[in-house]
């Protein structure tokens, strides 16, 4: 075993540039985020080629979070044998003809297959890029897993401008994303010579004392036992879900509420999502200064008043405007959450390299699953506004879960 000293880190430090490195798995992030973006403004063309009625698409949609949740689990294990960095640019140029398949779709069973098959390689993917990513932060000794996210929000900007582009064209499905798979493919490819080589244990002695001998990370705490352990890990599935439930909150029924409970027009409805995902995009941009600076745990508690407050002041006093506002106030709040579960899951000890990570992201997708149909049901109830009191409610349970993250981030000091 090598010793927890400079020279562990030495070998990884010396095989492959940092900066590269991390240049290229901030585009892996973004191929990911197009890719799938591409896709959502073909859905209509998609829909009226295969004649499809509304229940028949839902259905077929619903094959991507599907695949998602059954895939999902053998990340860790695919991981630990192939490498991340293998792991996530096979992942995506497998992603990539999954939903190239979905454009050329010819029935109903063959757009959910490949709807299906897409989502099971999404997954992976998105957990071989985070724990590639994780690794290349822990050589910088300090923080860069959330400008990484900010790149992922930059990709899924470009992948829907580029799909709402085709459709405007009135390109072929088929045409446009196989421009696309082509295109993004072969991005990833020329990526992969720039990653980091090794196994994931290769910088173990850096992550555990940091690269001149630092203490270990405030959050890679000793285990108090299985129990322990798994209750740590349950409570950042939690942190990671509420940041879920915020942004699906927002993509699901910002439009709604807007449009149908305060009566705004329909260019302003739109407003909602787009203040959300603008406001998470500047949170993840200033994140990483942020979790350097004050540590994990400051930055969720302060997203988590900001996201309570805001959003609940916009519901208790509703208006268009405020509305916006607050859904803004909830973007921004829960920008860092999901890279600070990540990070603090693949950090725990007693745990296989890429365990933690992936039982976070698994279950994260369960919470994008379940909490759609959880507001709706609320609404029915009572009414739209009573649902996305969920918001608030959110932010106040990452206040009560914040202690599991890491206090400050003397880990990254050098």
């Amino acid at each position: 075993m090598n010793s927890p000293s400079t020279t562990a880190a030495t070998p990884v430090a010396s095989a492959a540039s940092p900066g590269k490195a991390r240049a290229a798995v901030a585009l892996l992030f973004l191929t990911n985020g197009a890719l799938f973006a591409n896709l959502l403004p073909r859905y209509p063309a998609i829909m009226e080629d295969l004649r499809l009625s509304n229940a028949a698409f839902g259905l077929a949609v619903a094959a991507f979070p599907l695949g998602a949740l059954i895939a999902g689990l053998a990340s860790g294990a695919l991981i630990r044998r192939f490498r991340s960095s293998r792991v996530a640019v096979a992942g995506t140029v497998l992603t990539s003809l999954g939903i190239l398949g979905a454009g050329m779709a010819s029935s109903w069973a063959v757009l959910a297959a490949a709807l299906f098959f897409a989502g099971a390689m999404d997954a992976v993917t998105d957990v071989a890029q985070n724990a590639h990513g994780l690794r290349v932060q822990r050589l910088y000794q300090r923080s860069i897993i959330n400008s990484l996210h900010a790149v992922w929000s930059i990709g899924a900007v470009l992948g829907g401008l580029m799909g709402a582009a085709a459709a405007g064209l009135e390109l072929a499905p088929g045409i446009h994303l196989s421009i696309s798979a082509a295109l993004f493919a072969a991005l990833t490819l020329c990526c992969y010579r720039f990653l980091l080589p090794g196994p994931e244990t290769d910088d173990g002695g850096a992550a555990a004392t940091g690269a001149a001998g630092a203490p270990a990370p405030d959050n890679r705490r000793a285990a108090g036992g299985t129990a322990a352990k798994y209750g740590i890990l349950a409570a950042l599935v939690l942190t990671a879900t509420a940041g879920a439930l915020v942004e699906d909150a927002g993509s699901s029924w910002s439009a709604v509420y807007l449009s149908g409970s305060l009566g705004a027009a329909t260019t302003v409805a739109g407003l909602g999502f787009v203040a959300l995902t603008g406001a998470q995009f500047i949170g993840r941009l200033l994140g990483d200064r942020l979790v350097d600076r004050f540590g994990q745990r400051t930055v969720a508690r302060a997203g988590g008043v900001i996201a309570a407050v805001g959003m609940g002041t916009a519901l208790a006093l509703p208006s268009i405007p405020g509305t916006i506002l607050g859904f803004a106030a909830a973007g921004l709040g829960v920008a860092t959450l999901v890279p600070a579960a990540m990070h603090a899951a693949d950090e725990l000890p007693g745990l296989r390299p890429g365990t933690g990570l992936t039982m976070v992201s698994w279950l994260m997708r369960v919470g994008f699953l379940v909490s759609p149909p959880v507001v709706g049901a609320i609404a029915d109830a009572a009414s739209l506004r009573a649902g996305l009191f969920v918001v608030p409610l959110a932010g106040l349970l990452v206040l009560g879960l914040s202690p599991v993250l890491a206090r400050r981030a003397a880990s990254y000091a050098g």
